[in-house]
């Protein structure tokens, strides 16, 4: 089967997909309108929404033995080893739980920065969150490291890692490079990064944020070697108000923020909510029941990388369509006026997320004229604290990033398609 533009889900099957989210089609007040910036924060899955909401209602604390408090205690901890196991594909190594994904990864950054006692250097790249950036940033300078910055690939949107190998040297102690670019979609190749990284200096620790890649493709921390990676449930059809990372064994028993009383590899402080673990534990159901569709494997694990792959071809296929339309419904390629940005004509490396710009209207401006004929995007401008060393990275003054996710169809995209040509057709120069 020829996989090189996707697979799209049966119409049937897709719809039905998109009726086990939340708001996928309208908004309750606002009216109908079309969700494309799903990086922003994902569609919500209502099994894992109404699950967080039922378990909130109890005032039972987990730390107790009735019979409330002993299944609530029991979520924490198959949660815990189904996100470790399952979604992260951890065989070892602790969990660190958070409010948010960038919360996890300045822990992760500053317990390995002020426990390590080697090293002159530490390297990321350009395009990273400020959540990564900022945090390798923030502890080099608290423990005298030379922080260096490993510049994108404007053509391609993300990181080489030819690029990367002339600032890792003997003396790297981290090195932290993004799975995949939130604002081209560009997937790195991390397990080359890495393998030339520790060809270089065995003990480097290698960090990854996860946080645009993970609703889109399977994680594998022991397949890649890292000793850090993270995600953000809300990004990943779950609910806001947690974030969690991985972190290896050589890193969970660092010296960390915990309860003194707690054993080494605790990163856990205070009393977990329950509801977040649930929730995430229905986002693995949801990815495990497409994966039975093509894995028949008893393994949960196998099962939700067959979720993900399928996601990840439907994606491929939605993302092909977008860029090339067909004959009825040009695609942003072919439309007059419109730019894609750190576009590559081969999309079997890159999530589903598009970067573009429309002459003759300014980003922000663009944005509500989409939002005025119902679609939902967002603009990534060099006037934003988050955004402008980004997107000035890869050589452009902003960017509309356009973000379906898998459970939208071939409808969708050429709605957006047919509306992007009349703003294009209207401030044609």
């Amino acid at each position: 089967m020829n996989q090189e533009k996707g697979i799209l889900f049966e119409k049937s099957y897709q719809e039905n997909l998109k009726e086990m989210f939340f708001y996928a089609d309208a908004d309750p007040e606002h009216g109908k309108r079309i969700f494309l910036d799903n990086s922003g924060g994902s569609l919500r899955l209502k099994k894992a929404v109404d699950v967080k909401c039922s378990l909130e209602m109890f005032p039972d604390c987990p730390e107790r033995i009735h019979e409330r408090s002993l299944y609530l205690k029991g979520l924490v901890e198959q949660g815990t080893k189904d996100i470790l196991e399952i979604v992260f594909g951890a065989k070892s190594g602790a969990l660190i739980t958070e409010l948010t994904a960038s919360q996890t990864m300045f822990q992760a950054v500053g317990t390995i920065m002020e426990n390590v006692k080697w090293g002159s250097n530490a390297v990321t790249s350009s395009i990273e969150h400020p959540s990564a950036y900022d945090a390798m940033q923030y502890y080099c300078e608290k423990t005298g490291r030379e922080f260096r910055v490993v510049p994108a690939n404007k053509k391609s949107g993300g990181i080489d890692p030819d690029e990367v190998m002339k600032y890792v040297d003997k003396d790297t102690c981290v090195l932290s490079i993004m799975s995949a670019s939130n604002i081209s979609g560009n997937i790195m190749d991390i397990a080359e990064i890495v393998r030339r990284a520790r060809e270089v200096n065995p003990d480097i620790y290698i960090i990854s944020d996860a946080v645009q890649h993970a609703p889109h493709a399977v994680m594998d921390v022991e397949a890649l070697g890292v000793d850090a990676m993270n995600f953000a449930p809300y990004k990943f059809f779950g609910v806001r108000g947690c974030g969690f990372a991985y972190v290896s064994d050589r890193v969970a028993t660092m010296r960390h923020h915990k309860l003194l009383a707690k054993d080494e590899n605790v990163w856990e402080l205070g009393t977990s909510a329950p509801g977040n673990f649930a929730a995430m534990m229905e986002v693995i159901k949801y990815v495990c029941e497409i994966g039975k569709e093509d894995c028949n494997s008893s393994d949960k694990r196998e099962v939700f990388k067959a979720g993900m792959h399928r996601i990840h071809l439907q994606e491929r296929a939605l993302l092909s369509r977008m860029l090339d339309g067909t004959k009825e419904v040009p695609g942003l390629r072919e439309i007059e006026g419109v730019h894609v940005y750190v576009d590559t004509q081969d999309i079997s490396n890159r999530d589903l997320i598009a970067a573009i710009g429309i002459d003759g209207i300014g980003f922000t401006e663009c944005v509500a004229e989409y939002q005025k004929r119902g679609i939902t995007v967002y603009e990534r401008i060099n006037t934003s604290v988050y955004s402008k060393r980004i997107v000035e990275a890869l050589g452009l003054e902003g960017a509309i990033r356009v973000s379906p996710m898998h459970c939208q169809g071939i409808d969708d995209i050429d709605q957006f398609l047919k509306i992007t040509k009349e703003i294009a057709d209207e401030y044609k120069c």
